[in-house]
C-alpha cells in the first residue's frame, strides 16, 4: 500500500521511541512545580487544551484521559500497534502544542468526558467556590474530571492552579507507595499460597490413598452384585413364566367376557332400532293424522270466518253456501253439546232448513232414532259426542235409506258450517250424495 491508513506524527529526526522518552524524562516533565501562567489565566472564557502552558500537557493527557482512549486519538496521528503506553503518552505531550488537529481533537475529547464537572464547576462565581468544589472532588475520588474543569476554569488563579498540580503530583506517589504495599502483600500472599498448595498436596495424597480403597471396596461390591443379579434373574425367569401363564388365562377370560359383551349389547342395539323404527312409523302416522287435522282446523276455520263476516256485514244470507245446501233440508242433529246446540240449530233455520234434534240415547230414547232419521234429509252427528254404537246405526240407516251424512270431527259450530260446506265439492268430484268422513274417526 503506497498511502498509511494514519497520519504520520511530525518528527524532527529519526531518533528512536527510547531516545525521546529518555530525553523528555531527563527535561524534567514531571516537575513537582507547576509552569508559569499563561496569559489566557486574566480571560473571561474558559482557557482550551493549547493555551495551557506545555508543561502541564503531561499531567492532564496522564491524569484527565484513559491509556485506551489515548491510543484511540493517537491513531488517527500516528502509528501506535508497535509503541506502549508509554510511547504513545510522550508523543502526545510532544505533539499537542504543533499540531493543532492534535490539540483541537484532544480538548474536544476531554470536553465530551467531563462535560458534567465542567457544567458543575462553572457555577463556581469566585476561587473560594473552585477551592471547595476541589477539595470535594478530592474527597470523592472524581479528580479527572475536577481537574480539567479547574484548570480551564475562567476564575482560576495561579496559586490555585498551583496548588491543584501539587495535590494530583502528590496523588501520584501515593498512588506508586499503594503499589508498592499491594506488592509486599502479593509476596506475602504468594509465600502463604505456596504453604496452602502444599498442605493440598498432601491432602490430595490422603484423598487418592482413601480414593483407592474405596474402589477396591467399590469393586468387591459390584462382584457380588453381579452374583446378586445372576440369582435375581434366575427367580426373575421361573416368576416370568408363571407369569405368562397367568396371563393368557387372563386374556382368554377377558376375550370371553368382551364376546359376551359384545353381544350383549348387538342385542340391545338391535332391540333398540326395532324400537325406534316403532316408534318412527307411529310417529309418522301421528304426524299424518295431526297434519289432517290441522287442515280440517284451518277449513273450520274459515268456515266460521265466513258466518262472522257474513254475520258482521248484515248480508243477506241466501246467497251463501249453507243457504244453498240448507235451504229446504231437514237436518237430524244427533249428539252434540248442550252449550252448543242451540246455535247449530239457529244457523240451520237462520239459512232456511229444519232442525231436529236427538241426543243420542242419554235422554231420548233409541228407538225414536230410527223414526228421525227416516224424516231426516241430512244427519249430521259429531263423533266426539255421540256413542260408538249409535254412531255405526246412524250410518247403517242413512247408507240404506240414501240419505246424506256427515260426521263431524267435533260439536262446535264452526265443526257443523265446514262440514255441511264440504257437500258440495264432495257431491262434484263424486257426482253422488257425498258421505263426509271424519278424518279422526273415518
Amino acid at each position: 500500500m503506497s498511502n498509511l491508513p494514519f497520519r504520520p506524527a511530525l518528527r524532527p529526526t529519526a531518533a528512536p521511541w527510547a531516545d525521546r522518552i529518555a530525553e523528555s524524562l531527563a527535561g524534567g516533565a514531571c516537575h513537582h512545580e507547576a509552569p508559569p501562567q499563561a496569559a489566557v489565566c486574566g480571560s473571561t472564557a474558559r482557557a482550551r487544551l493549547i493555551d495551557l502552558d506545555p508543561q502541564l500537557h503531561c499531567s492532564v493527557i496522564g491524569t484527565c484521559l484513559s491509556t485506551a482512549e489515548l491510543r484511540r486519538l493517537m491513531r488517527k496521528f500516528m502509528d501506535v500497534d508497535d509503541a506502549n503506553d508509554l510511547e504513545v503518552h510522550h508523543e502526545a505531550v510532544r505533539m499537542v502544542s504543533q499540531h493543532a488537529g492534535l490539540g483541537r481533537a484532544l480538548h474536544k475529547t476531554l470536553e465530551q468526558q467531563h462535560g458534567s464537572a465542567v457544567q458543575r464547576f462553572g457555577r463556581a462565581r469566585d476561587t473560594d467556590a473552585l477551592i471547595a468544589l476541589w477539595e470535594e472532588a478530592l474527597r470523592q475520588g472524581e479528580v479527572p474530571g475536577a481537574y480539567w474543569a479547574v484548570l480551564t476554569h475562567r476564575r482560576v488563579t495561579p496559586a490555585l492552579r498551583q496548588r491543584v498540580f501539587g495535590d494530583v503530583h502528590m496523588l501520584s506517589h501515593l498512588v506508586g507507595a499503594a503499589n508498592r504495599a499491594d506488592i509486599r502483600r502479593l509476596v506475602a500472599l504468594e509465600q502463604e499460597n505456596a504453604e496452602l498448595r502444599n498442605r493440598v498436596e498432601r491432602q490430595q495424597e490422603r484423598l487418592t490413598g482413601i480414593g483407592e480403597e474405596r474402589d477396591r471396596a467399590l469393586a468387591e461390591r459390584d462382584q457380588q452384585a453381579c452374583e446378586l443379579v445372576g440369582m435375581r434373574s434366575a427367580l426373575a425367569r421361573g416368576a416370568q413364566e408363571e407369569a405368562r401363564h397367568r396371563e393368557t388365562a387372563a386374556e382368554v377370560a377377558a376375550l370371553s367376557a368382551a364376546v359376551a359383551a359384545q353381544t350383549r349389547r348387538r342385542e340391545q342395539a338391535e332391540g333398540a332400532a326395532l324400537a325406534a323404527g316403532a316408534d318412527a312409523q307411529r310417529l309418522e302416522q301421528e304426524l299424518a293424522r295431526l297434519h289432517a287435522c290441522v287442515a280440517e282446523l284451518a277449513h273450520e276455520l274459515a268456515a266460521a270466518e265466513t258466518q262472522l263476516r257474513e254475520m258482521a256485514s248484515g248480508a243477506d244470507a241466501a246467497g251463501s253456501t249453507l243457504s244453498r245446501l240448507l235451504r229446504g233440508q231437514r237436518v237430524l242433529y244427533v249428539g252434540g253439546r248442550p252449550s252448543s246446540n242451540p246455535a247449530i240449530r239457529d244457523l240451520v233455520l237462520r239459512h232456511g232448513g229444519e232442525y231436529q234434534r236427538h241426543d243420542g240415547g242419554i235422554e231420548d230414547r233409541k228407538g225414536l232414532l230410527a223414526s228421525a232419521a227416516a224424516w231426516a234429509t241430512l244427519v249430521v252427528f259429531p263423533v266426539d259426542c255421540i256413542d260408538h254404537d249409535s254412531a255405526l246405526a246412524l250410518k247403517r240407516m242413512c247408507m240404506r235409506q240414501g240419505t246424506r251424512f256427515v260426521a263431524l270431527r267435533s260439536a262446535g259450530v264452526a265443526s257443523f258450517a265446514n262440514g255441511v260446506s264440504a257437500l258440495e265439492a264432495a257431491e262434484m268430484r263424486a257426482g253422488l250424495p257425498a258421505m263426509h268422513l271424519c278424518p279422526k274417526h273415518g
